[in-house]
């Protein structure tokens, strides 16, 4: 597993399409333990409708679906104008069948596979595929923290922050929808400091939040005796 630093390419959006919830439930699971934005589509229909509102950065994509098989949908991706990276996940291992698949996508995977196979193979992918104008980017939702540049975004508009409220920011960047406890926050954001009260925390958490707007939808949650977790606005 993964400490808290991560991957370089934390934050991207990662759509798994396969009919079995086993599988999607535990490859989703695993992204998103290492920090990636990772949501589900059981059809071609329902990956088709996940594309346009997630906007995914890489799609694993099973080749048996219950309406189209993965790689009609990939060719039909393909002639709409979509160039999402590819990774086909298989039981299907002829030589045929692997041809066909690296012709119209990126990677191909045949079952059973490792998790940790698969979150590699979606790192390496990304490091090929990602422009230079994505590199060392963090995002959620609307929020983008570039960490070469040291800008942080909120829908467009920039957002100033101290070194401490960045890296603070940062942090729950790279653990979306894992609740951090004071004390975990306090090892990554002061790890340098030798001593640092927890009601700490909470000052430039609050801090965060105002700066990423207080009129906005809220993305960094307290969960009560606890810690904090970023994760999408409630309601």
């Amino acid at each position: 597993m993964t400490s808290l630093s991560g991957y370089a390419d934390l934050g991207a959006r990662v759509l798994v399409v396969d009919d079995e919830a086993s599988i999607t439930d535990a490859l989703c699971t695993a992204l998103r333990y290492d920090g990636f934005d990772a949501r589900d589509a059981s059809s071609a229909r329902a990956a088709r409708e996940a594309i346009g509102a997630f906007e995914p950065d890489v799609m694993i994509l099973d080749v048996m679906l219950p309406d189209t098989d993965g790689f009609t949908l990939a060719r039909e991706l393909r002639a709409d104008g979509h160039d999402i990276p590819i990774i086909f996940l298989t039981a299907r291992d002829e030589t045929s069948d692997k041809l066909a698949g690296l012709s119209l996508g990126d990677d191909y995977v045949t079952k059973p596979f490792s998790l940790a196979e698969i979150v590699a193979r979606v790192s390496n992918i990304l490091k090929r595929t990602k422009g230079d104008d994505d590199h060392g980017a963090l995002r959620f939702e609307d929020v983008v923290l570039n960490e070469e540049t040291h800008e942080v975004r909120r829908n467009g508009d920039r957002i100033v922050l101290t070194r401490t409220e960045f890296a603070l920011l940062a942090l729950f960047l790279r653990n979306p929808r894992r609740v951090l406890s004071k004390h975990q926050i306090i090892d990554s954001v002061w790890a340098n400091e030798p001593s640092v009260d927890p009601n700490v925390v909470e000052t430039y958490v609050s801090y965060l939040r105002k700066k990423l707007g207080a009129d906005r939808p809220q993305l960094i949650h307290t969960i009560r005796l606890v810690g904090y977790v970023l994760k999408e606005p409630e309601g």
